[in-house]
């Protein structure tokens, strides 16, 4: 049954994104606003389909940790694909630190360039170094948040910071801004792992930490994040191996990848 769901799912999540470029074409004349319009009636669908057909729901814990107003860093978990279609149902309207080649996917690279992320080039070096802290600088002034993958990649369950460490992009923009740090745990490469076919039903968890708070020496931050981050995450994932005995166990997920 699984398998089954996973693939009526799979059909019809990328049949639906190859009409999406076609009927959301006329989206690019619109205002920013507009922009956004599409992308959430976009990812609301997906959910739609994901809730339906896979029976993969999502639940967010910990909202009493965000901010009121203003911008702020949310350093994210990246298990899987699947949070990438919820940023903006989470937030409003989300700066998300993401590589520059994803601006050159047709129609949606531009829908992307219209809600202006923080774009870099991973292979400008240093100069990827400084885009980072040039966009920070740039949302600050806007007070929208910032959405940042510290490991810069999604990564599988069973993986360590020893095989994906994290960057220092996060420490970067704090020390430039001074904006809290709210790490987001999460276990959605549980269900929909970071390759493969097989999505499988339960419910992903998105757990918002405490902040780390402005005015804290920016060397001192990265072990931290590190550590609370890959706990709170690891616990989520114990989580649902309790909850939802289907599920396989880490190994044979590392051994199916």
């Amino acid at each position: 049954m699984i398998l089954l769901r996973a693939t009526l799912f799979n059909i019809i999540f990328y049949g639906a994104n190859a009409l999406a470029c076609i009927v959301c074409l006329p989206g690019l004349l619109l205002s920013r606003e507009g922009a956004f319009v599409i992308i959430r009636s976009y990812v609301r669908s997906i959910h739609f389909l994901e809730k339906y057909i896979l029976g993969l729901d999502y639940e967010v814990r910990g909202l009493e940790h965000l901010p009121k107003d203003g911008s702020f860093i949310v350093a994210a978990k990246h298990e899987s694909a699947y949070e990438t279609f919820k940023l903006h149902i989470l937030f409003d309207d989300p700066a998300v630190v993401l590589k520059q080649e994803l601006l050159r996917i047709p129609l949606w690279g531009k829908f992307l360039q219209r809600i202006h992320p923080i774009a870099i080039d991973r292979s400008k070096g240093r100069m990827a170094s400084q885009q980072v802290i040039d966009g920070a600088q740039r949302v600050a002034k806007e007070g929208r948040p910032i959405i940042i993958f510290p490991q810069g990649t999604r990564v599988y369950t069973w993986q360590t910071v020893k095989d994906r460490p994290y960057k220092s992009g996060a420490m970067r923009m704090y020390a430039a801004t001074d904006m809290p740090i709210i790490p987001l745990a999460l276990n959605s490469g549980v269900y929909w792992p970071r390759k493969g076919w097989i999505k499988r039903p339960g419910k992903v968890i998105f757990e918002f930490l405490p902040p780390i708070p402005q005015g804290r020496d920016p060397e001192t931050i990265m072990p931290e994040l590190e550590s609370r981050l890959e706990g709170a995450s690891k616990a989520l994932e114990h989580e649902a191996y309790a909850t939802y005995k289907y599920l396989p166990a880490p190994k044979e997920q590392e051994q199916s990848a």
